[in-house]
């Protein structure tokens, strides 16, 4: 036997120990007593998943075992997930990956495994056909969550191990994975009260999108441990002593934000790390009996606001009125004695559980003896999966136009508003009385002509506010009409609407068709599916449909319908004047200072979203006639586009062997500050005098002693803007100084 042989069967054997390993490891991080039929149940999974992918292996070229090991531990351990749901993450691969059926599991495991196995193999992650069957199978997927959530629960065990182990993969595929993952997957993991699952999944997602802003929080977070930790001891000691004289059984924890909620609120307040001060959270975790949790709970958030200073304005009671996915905590945002803002959070043991756990663990205080039941009725998570069932439902519904509305449905914070009843309904902030009407009933929706709040008359686009009672008023005659689309904001009203809107439309086209037939009968020209492309193509309309509805309308003149002519494609036929041609790439973007693909002189043109210079992390994104736009992988755009079109993503990359660029770029600073004479020309005399840069444009407007102002400048890369915007802080050390898109 050669050397190779023997050190292939060692590994072998290595691999053998580690894959048992981790399965005994999965056995140990199960929450609860199994029962011999339910280890019977895990061991079978184990081994079927075993044996369907004996010779299969990862990006990173580990055992692919290892992976559903790795989703059945998170669906167990972070989750607290049940044995069937364990059985699932086990097998969700089986189907897609062997030659193992649906109806192969259903014989071994019943139907109920099943069918969430089903559900799991519909939407395997890799779609990379049209743009439509990603979302298709996003929507598959929502149709299976609405009859049983354990599908969504597991999927989101395997996409959150998936980022875990992304470092593997394909710039590419990082980049679309980590895209959709915040798109949808991490939104989806809130709405579900995984708010654990949901952070992580933000932050491993711009670890990928966003590379050098997370290495740099990250960095910075690190350095002040050691001062966090000192500080939250400080802070919490009063606390911790006050507690202990009430004689409330408790624990506090103190816990950084996320990089991904960092980095948002820099972008959104436009301010560097450094003026970032609630950095941290500090939770109160109350051992509370079920009928004591809520007056426990004030009674701690009491104790904290009689030490600290609140922020009325950062008080939040969602114990009183629990979110939508059952969340329940009062939050407070306090003063420390050191002069910094610090949220306290108090929440009970079941309720702490509920935040981790989210829909598991509302299943297990649902069903508990001890009676203790959230809010799951209409505006809890069981009305949330039906409303998102009557979206699904609508068989008209365009797939994109539906990830748009579920998006819609997942991100919106909440309102209180009552029914002239009394009763309580739970709306999306932002929400119109139409969005009202609609959410109480379709044919309510559909004939609004206007509403009653709080006894007081508005139109249909007047916004809800919190308490607000409101009272639909309706009439026969009234119909939905294109505008209201622009008032609405809930998935229920758009689907509603924009169905009504196409029924319309198709009767309308149905005159258009007949008028054309009799055009094409005229010309004595076939009335044939070739013949209406053609005509759809000529006049750049999106389907026949719009070419019979443009008929019936006469969008399209009537003279313009020169049939024979167009069909035959006569000399001197011009499309008409209204339509403009396709745009082409842009020749003089080409500068062959970017790796497009693979290819080194690959037109391409900078897309004026985020106008990316050298030194920004960028992808290639392939348009229909405009070529390839080369976008920053933190444009505004960006994550939308890697997520719903991963198939027309390609990776782009600037040359490294350019050190200094012929080309200068647009780039956007803004400035914010303390007004004083001269500022405009001691910004100018530091932009174009000692640091050679030009500038397209200045804007400065000053109001009440502060001014703010945006700055357009030519610069070679990232490093240059870098050090123009350090130049100007250090001649202004109290003006705040960040990069913007240009044109923001």
């Amino acid at each position: 036997m050669s050397e190779g042989e023997i050190s292939i069967l060692e590994r072998e054997e290595l691999e053998r120990k580690e894959i048992l390993k981790r399965y005994k490891s999965l056995l140990r991080s199960i929450r609860h007593d199994l029962t011999k039929e339910q280890k019977k149940g895990i061991r079978a999974a184990f081994d079927l998943a075993l044996d369907a992918h004996k010779d299969m292996r990862r990006k990173s070229g580990e055992p692919y075992i290892y992976h559903p090991i790795a989703v059945a531990k998170i669906a167990a351990s972070e989750i607290g997930l049940g044995t069937t749901s364990i059985i699932c993450a086990l097998i969700h691969d089986v189907v897609e990956d062997s030659d193992y059926t649906v109806e192969d599991i259903r014989r071994k495991f019943g139907d109920k495994v099943a069918k969430i196995v089903d559900g799991l193999t519909k939407i395997k992650e890799v779609f990379d056909h049209t743009d439509s069957m990603q979302a298709e199978n996003f929507r598959k997927m929502l149709l299976t969550l609405s009859d049983d959530v354990r599908v969504i629960l597991v999927k989101l065990c395997d996409r959150l191990h998936n980022m875990r182990t992304l470092e593997s993969m394909s710039r590419k595929n990082q980049l679309k994975i980590a895209s959709e993952t915040l798109f949808l997957y991490a939104p989806l993991a809130h709405r579900l009260g995984l708010y654990n699952v949901k952070s992580e999944l933000e932050d491993l997602s711009i670890k990928y999108t966003q590379r050098e802003a997370y290495k740099d929080i990250s960095l910075k977070l690190n350095a002040k441990k050691a001062a966090r930790d000192r500080f939250i001891r400080k802070f919490i000691e009063p606390i911790k002593k006050k507690l202990e004289e009430s004689n409330l059984k408790f624990e506090i924890k103190g816990r950084p934000k996320s990089i991904y909620s960092i980095l948002k609120k820099m972008s959104q307040q436009g301010i560097p790390f450094e003026q970032v001060y609630d950095l941290f959270a500090i939770r109160i975790i109350l051992d509370s009996e079920p009928d004591k949790e809520k007056a426990d709970c004030w009674t701690a958030y009491s104790i904290v606001t009689d030490i600290y200073k609140p922020n009325p304005a950062r008080t939040r009671d969602w114990i009183t009125t629990p979110k939508s996915n059952g969340y329940e905590s009062l939050h407070t945002t306090v003063m420390s004695s050191d002069g910094k803002w610090v949220e306290v959070q108090v929440r009970t043991q079941r309720m702490d559980e509920i935040a981790e756990k989210g829909y598991a663990a509302h299943w297990k205080y649902k069903n508990s003896k001890d009676g203790i039941e959230s809010d799951h009725k209409a505006g809890g998570v069981d009305g949330w999966l039906a409303r998102i069932k009557d979206i699904l439902e609508n068989p008209s519904t365009n797939a994109l136009e539906f990830l748009d509305d579920f998006k819609l449905q997942l991100i919106h914070e909440e309102i209180f508003v009552f029914t002239p009843n009394g009763d309580l309904k739970k709306m999306p902030k932002g929400a119109s009385a139409l969005d009202f009407a609609f959410e109480i009933h379709t044919q309510v929706g559909s004939k609004c002509i206007g509403a009653k709040v709080n006894n007081k008359l508005v139109p249909i686009s007047h916004i809800l506010s919190n308490g607000d009672q409101v009272e639909i008023l309706t009439s026969e005659k009234q119909h939905p009409r294109e505008e209201w689309l622009h008032i609405v904001i809930t998935g229920k009203a758009i689907a509603r609407i924009r169905n009504f809107l196409r029924e319309s439309k198709r009767e309308v086209a149905e005159k258009g068709k007949e008028l054309l037939k009799k055009r094409f009968s005229k010309e004595k020209v076939d009335f044939n599916e070739d013949n209406i492309h053609k005509l759809v193509k000529y006049f750049k309309v999106q389907s026949a449909l719009d070419l019979y509805y443009s008929v019936s309308k006469e969008l399209i003149a009537p003279e313009k319908l020169e049939i024979s002519n167009i069909i035959n494609k006569k000399p001197g036929t011009q499309a008409p004047k209204t339509v403009a041609a396709s745009s082409k790439p842009d020749s003089s973007a080409k500068k062959n200072e970017i790796i497009v693909g693979d290819e080194f002189d690959m037109p391409y043109s900078l897309a004026k979203c985020c106008s990316p210079i050298p030194g920004d992390d960028i992808f290639g994104f392939i348009t229909i006639g405009e070529g390839v736009k080369i976008h920053r992988t933190n444009c505004p755009n960006a994550v939308s586009l890697m997520s719903n079109y991963g198939y027309r993503i390609i990776k782009a990359q600037w040359k490294d062997s350019m050190v200094k660029h012929e080309k200068r770029f647009l780039a956007g600073i803004k400035l914010i500050g303390i007004d004083d004479v001269g500022i405009v020309s001691s910004l100018t005399e530091i932009i174009s005098k000692n640091m050679g840069v030009n500038m397209k444009a200045i804007t400065i407007e000053s109001h009440d002693g502060t001014f703010e102002g945006t700055i357009s400048v030519y610069v070679e890369d990232t490093k240059h803007l870098d050090n123009l915007i350090n130049k100007i802080k250090q001649k202004h050390p109290t003006m705040n100084v960040y990069r913007i898109e240009v044109g923001s």
